[in-house]
């Protein structure tokens, strides 16, 4: 069936999928040698996946694939949790990278199924699937936009121009498939891993507020304070 319409897009280019770009001039030093790492547990019993059936689409179909809506790893560790500096980096700003972070489609999943960029950052949104996509970004502090990528090879470029936590994405076509990005105006955000930790670099000195978003559990914050030296821990 046919997606809806485009509207209020970002700069976007379809084209074949290039070759990777030529490496990028290094992005300027940070300005501190702090770090925060951590780790975010789930408590009680971690809760059975749900295997996701994906038979309304014959290209989608994959035996056994589950859903990402709560993963819960080794230790009771959480995964795909967005953890960022809130507040307390002061009137400092960061110059975004020129590298995009990249969205694939693979498998009628998006990869990375959460993931952070920087305000004015190129997000790459690629099709690695020989079907109908439709990229649905349900922005709020954004222009949303809404894309259709029927083939593999198709790509689309785009930025977000303010900060927002988070900005859901959708296929319109694969009701299963969402993901989300984390878009805030500076370098010190970090997705939990496989066993639920994370770590924040070059954090100057100073005392800050993390915030730690799960798309199904909601937000904790926590308060570390920063030499800008050495490394401090923070959990959830």
């Amino acid at each position: 069936h046919a997606p809806p319409g485009c509207g209020g897009a970002p700069p976007q280019q379809e084209k074949p999928r290039p070759a990777p770009p030529p490496a990028d001039d290094p992005p300027p030093p940070l300005p501190g040698e702090g770090t925060i790492t951590g780790k975010i547990t789930f408590e009680g019993t971690a809760p059975k996946m749900q295997v996701i059936r994906m038979t309304s689409d014959p290209l989608c179909m994959a035996e056994g694939a589950t859903s990402e809506v709560l993963l819960v790893g080794p230790g009771n560790g959480l995964v795909n949790a967005f953890v960022y500096v809130k507040d307390g980096l002061g009137d400092r700003t960061f110059q975004a990278p020129k590298t995009p972070v990249v969205l694939d489609q693979q498998g009628c999943r998006y990869s990375p199924h959460v993931f952070g960029v920087q305000v004015g950052q190129p997000v790459r949104i690629l099709n690695s699937d020989n079907t109908l996509h439709n990229v649905n970004a349900r922005a709020k502090n954004n222009p949303e936009f809404n894309l259709s990528q029927p083939k593999a090879g198709i790509e689309n470029l785009g930025t977000f121009e303010q900060p927002e936590v988070m900005v859901p994405f959708r296929c319109d076509v694969h009701g299963w498939m969402n993901a989300y990005a984390g878009v805030v105006a500076h370098p010190f955000f970090a997705v939990t891993k496989e066993d639920g930790t994370f770590e924040i670099k070059g954090l100057p000195e100073g005392t800050y507020t993390l915030e730690a978003w799960h798309e199904r559990l909601g937000t904790q914050t926590a308060q570390v304070t920063s030499d800008g030296k050495t490394p401090v821990t923070a959990t959830f």
